[in-house]
């Protein structure tokens, strides 16, 4: 998955004169700060050059794991088509632009960002390349969001582990309450990433929300450490992006977790696949979360005939 033409042509013109040993020690410095979780009350991306490590190195894996979940979201309800989207804790716009690409009638959508950086490069980005009317604004995700609207679509990608364990239930009960009809929350999926969208689902759930995606039910997760639910995107890198993280790989595999949740049930609902498919000479296992709320593996060989023809093209986070 890349990103959109006119997102990647507004990065490279943003990076094209930084020097690569500044970018490269910010890179390092961002993904230190990524990995352990650091909240020491300092944004990640709060510095200019932290901004453009960010779009380097971490907008094109964000801006797929999003996408995929938007994509779940938009199985799930067919018929849901938003016109208005508010962004918690948005960047540079890594999810208005994603949910563009699923929904180009989207008409309004209002931002918030507590890093001044990044709202002036999410600003310069959009600038010549939407048509959709995009409000910016300041704000702390744990203060300021008592005068917001509601809108149809709300969503929190990758926020919620710069934010204390303590101010999480407040948070989400907020944004449930600006939610018009449906929520995405993203968090990387780490154990501890998959540990906090349980603790929104469960918070949801409680809320009387209908989970669309990617649990097909909403009873407890079945799940059990060591074990946890995510999933994979793999990401192509760009050459600076190589350069910048000093990879040879020409690629990268972004591990995500979420949860959609709505107002309005899914139509209708189907198991998901929540593992790397394991596939043999004529047979293939899926690791699959089920409707009734269990999650098991399941054989299929060429004796099950379309059956197994349909699992062999099943992948990672597809619903069947």
């Amino acid at each position: 998955m890349e990103l959109p033409i006119p997102l990647r042509q507004g990065v490279e013109r943003l990076l094209e004169k930084v020097p690569l040993p500044t970018l490269k020690q910010a890179a390092k410095t961002l993904s230190d700060r990524y990995r352990a979780e650091l909240r020491d009350g300092r944004l990640h991306i709060a510095e200019e050059m932290a901004v453009k490590a960010y779009l380097a190195t971490r907008l094109p894996a964000t801006y797929a794991a999003v996408r995929a979940s938007l994509d779940a979201l938009s199985e799930a309800r067919p018929d849901y088509a938003p016109k208005t989207l508010l962004d918690i804790g948005a960047g540079p716009g890594t999810v208005l632009w994603a949910a563009l690409d699923v929904w180009p009638d989207l008409e309004q959508a209002v931002l918030i960002e507590a890093s001044a950086a990044v709202r002036r490069v999410g600003e310069a980005l959009a600038t010549e390349a939407m048509t959709v009317m995009v409000a910016w604004q300041a704000g702390d995700v744990t203060l300021d969001l008592a005068d917001l609207k509601p809108a149809e679509l709300v969503t929190c990608a990758y926020v919620l582990d710069e934010i204390g364990p303590a101010s999480l239930p407040k948070l989400i009960d907020r944004l449930w309450h600006l939610t018009d009809n449906t929520l995405l929350v993203v968090e990387p999926g780490t154990p501890a990433g998959w540990q906090r969208i349980l603790a929104v689902r469960r918070q949801l759930v409680e809320a009387g929300a209908h989970v669309l995606a990617p649990c097909p039910h909403e009873a407890p997760c079945p799940l059990v450490p060591p074990d946890w639910c995510h999933f994979s995107r793999r990401v192509a890198r760009s050459r600076l992006h190589r350069l910048a993280k000093d990879a040879d790989v020409p690629w990268e595999d972004e591990k995500f977790i979420y949860v959609a949740a709505s107002r309005q049930a899914a139509p209708s609902r189907a198991a998901r696949v929540i593992a790397p498919p394991k596939s043999g000479s004529g047979k293939v296992l899926l690791k699959l979360c089920e409707k009734d709320g269990s999650a098991d593996e399941k054989l299929f060989t060429k004796r099950h005939g379309e059956l197994f023809k349909a699992a062999r093209r099943l992948d990672w986070g597809d619903s069947v």
